[in-house]
């Protein structure tokens, strides 16, 4: 039985670069899967205004999203303006309660970015939130409360470290070394960010990098490519490994 998916990271490309190869998989096993970017990355240009930007890059997250069968929605954040308060909790409450997800997976907690973290924070509330009813989030989407709290996974932060650039370890790898072609077309999809990358963080060429996170993760258990995971079990979260049984061999648990 398909189960819904909602992968929700802050800005257009970071599901691709984090969780691009795991998401192919699950969409080619038959699932259904929504990507969400909580923000339209409309500061990440020097060339582009931010309205124009923000048109441009959520084009290009759908596009992304289309490679392998995906929904796309936009949160309705803009660039460095996602944090952790009330209207904002009520807002991405509401989006899980509009696609009902089954499993989820978000950015980790510990990140080189204020939007990443907050994006974390605030999906992890609202996983809480989405199945109390008295909980109000219409004045956002007319979805009712879901029926349970979904079950929650972190993806890997940026170069798999955190601010002070200490390393944040997997719990499990997924190897994605026959769909690492697909990731990578999945990510060149956010053309647009390529001359940004260069600039602002010294990305020559943003798909290599990508790679090379893959291949640096894969090495951690002797695979070609893969990416990384930890499951929030915390109470009263799901604490099965509900991603972990749907990719199955794929799968590589690390010791903790």
């Amino acid at each position: 039985m398909p189960v819904r998916i909602l992968a929700i990271h802050a800005h257009p490309d970071d599901l691709e670069l984090f969780a691009g190869g795991t998401l192919a998989l699950l969409a080619q096993a038959g699932h259904q899967l929504t990507f969400v970017t909580l923000s339209n990355g409309d500061c990440g240009s020097t060339e582009y205004g931010a309205g124009e930007l923000g048109r441009m890059r959520k084009a290009e997250a759908a596009a992304s999203a289309r490679l392998i069968g995906a929904e796309y929605a936009w949160g309705g954040f803009r660039d460095l303006e996602i944090f952790q308060d009330d209207a904002s909790r009520r807002m991405v409450t509401s989006l899980l309660r509009r696609f009902h997800p089954d499993l989820i997976l978000t950015a980790s907690p510990a990140d080189y970015h204020c939007d990443h973290e907050a994006t974390s924070r605030l999906v992890q509330d609202a996983c809480f939130a989405a199945p109390v009813p008295n909980y109000d989030t219409s004045a956002y989407d007319p979805a009712p409360a879901t029926d349970s709290i979904p079950h929650l996974y972190f993806v890997d932060p940026a170069a798999g470290i955190d601010r002070e650039h200490r390393p944040v370890r997997p719990e499990f790898l997924v190897d994605v070394s026959t769909v690492l072609a697909l990731k990578r077309e999945m990510l060149a999809c956010h053309a647009s960010q390529r001359a940004w990358l260069r600039r602002q963080h010294g990305m020559d060429d943003y798909l290599e990098t990508m790679e090379q996170w893959a291949l640096a993760r894969g090495a951690m258990a002797g695979l070609g490519a893969a990416e990384g995971f930890r499951q929030y079990a915390g109470h009263p979260f799901p604490a099965s490994p509900m991603l972990q049984d749907l990719l199955q061999v794929r799968v590589h648990a690390l010791p903790a």
